[in-house]
């Protein structure tokens, strides 16, 4: 298993639980972004800058995500895609991306992406609040737990 994140939109404190528990479980963790990324020293934590544009840090880590890997993203379609290619999807307030749940949530952005692309103002997302960030340690406890049991691969 290896940990890919999303790392443009990620905030500073979920990389900080992202660094410990990768050093802690020795799992390699690879920051994805357009521009430079501080990372502590670590031979299991690195960052790789791709060029601006959009959906370039998306693509760089669908070529380089494989079976049983870790993506951190908020990005909903890039989760549906990891999830096509056997990967497992997490948010960084928590919510785990599933077969279940993520043509439930593609759906909910597809539609208030055209709610604002006809002017209605549907606000942005709240603050990352001390909850969200219990969820996303809890959540990663749990896929790190089922991956170094699984041989490197977390169960489904």
């Amino acid at each position: 298993m290896k940990i890919w994140v999303d790392a443009d939109a990620c905030p500073q404190v979920i990389k900080e639980i992202l660094f410990r528990a990768a050093e802690r479980c020795q799992i390699p963790l690879t920051l994805v972004a357009n521009q430079p990324l501080a990372t502590p020293p670590s031979r299991i934590i690195k960052s790789l800058q791709v060029r601006s544009g959009f959906d370039v840090a998306d693509q760089a880590i669908l070529e380089k995500v494989e079976t049983g890997d870790l993506v951190i993203t908020s990005d909903i379609p890039l989760a549906a895609a990891v999830i096509d290619r056997g990967g497992q999807a997490l948010s960084h307030r928590g919510e785990l991306f599933t077969t279940e749940n993520i043509r439930a949530r593609l759906n909910v952005r597809d539609f208030l992406d055209t709610l604002r692309a006809s002017g209605v103002n549907t606000g942005g997302p709240p603050a990352l609040s001390q909850s969200d960030r219990k969820a996303f340690a809890g959540h990663l406890d749990k896929l790190l737990a089922s991956g170094s049991r699984a041989g490197g691969e977390p169960s489904q």
